[in-house]
């Protein structure tokens, strides 16, 4: 395993020599690699989602490339290098299951997760971060940070004692929502924040919002893609048809998908 880290280390400092490497990765900083980055984490969520293992290995290793190149770059700088990087994920692992390396007990996942958002707390004090809200970082998709930005302030107490008084927020925002014109200004404000009360009964339901919002959309490209098989079969595209007809077909779709169990 050492040699085959060593192996892409040197290759990445090959890449990046200055006066051999490549041209296009020499250019390269922290922040032109953030969007490669985000781009092959989200590859690799989604060979996960399709069960492709195959594919999953090719993706995990494009994006422990990304590391590796950030950690070059860094070690240019004479910033850190690969093995700080391991070395702090080490640390930080032992640090924060006690249960495992010291003598405490959890017994159970929800104590587990309780353990570890009070080692992060503390980690944060120790930083000089008071707010329960530090560290939430702003690059998070909106939904993931909505998420995130809720279950911190509910570990400090600050959450619906149930979901009904989530659903509650949502008729609320609804009707706020209705009452307001489409050229009013203050509707993209109040449309927001319809959108957080919702990931509130997401979470208070005990679901992920990410998770959800990407099932539904998995369900909706199947089933427009069914509707378009079915417009082919017609000689048809969707631009050569109209909505009542493209409905009727969705409809069809939805009734073929439960009676197969879907």
């Amino acid at each position: 395993m050492s040699a085959a880290i060593d192996r892409l280390l040197a290759i990445m400092a090959q890449l990046r020599d200055p006066v051999s490497g490549c041209p296009w990765d020499k250019e390269q900083s922290y922040q032109s690699i953030v969007p490669y980055t985000l781009e092959e984490a989200y590859e690799v969520a989604d060979a996960i989602a399709r069960e492709d293992y195959a594919e999953l290995k090719d993706e995990l290793g494009d994006l422990l490339f990304q590391v590796v190149f950030y950690a070059q770059i860094a070690k240019e700088q004479q910033r850190f290098a690969f093995d700080d990087c391991v070395e702090a994920i080490c640390q930080k692992l032992i640090r924060r299951h006690p249960h495992v390396f010291g003598s405490e007990q959890a017994d159970s996942s929800e104590a587990v997760l309780q353990n570890w958002e009070a080692i992060k707390a503390g980690e944060r004090q120790q930083q000089g971060k008071t707010s329960v809200l530090d560290n939430v970082p702003q690059a998070l998709p909106a939904l993931s940070r909505a998420y995130k930005l809720q279950k911190r302030c509910a570990q400090v107490g600050f959450d619906w004692p149930d979901v009904q008084g989530a659903w509650d927020k949502v008729q609320e925002e609804v009707q706020e929502v209705a009452e307001l014109d489409s050229g009013d200004a203050r509707l993209e404000e109040e449309l927001g924040d319809l959108m957080f009360a919702l990931v509130n009964v997401v979470r208070k339901q005990g679901f992920n919002p990410e998770t959800v919002l990407r099932n539904a959309n998995l369900k909706f490209e199947r089933r427009f893609r069914a509707v378009e098989q079915h417009l082919a079969e017609q000689q048809l595209t969707p631009e050569q048809s109209n909505l009542q007809q493209m409905d009727a077909l969705w409809d069809q779709v939805k009734l073929q998908e439960k009676q197969q169990g879907f």
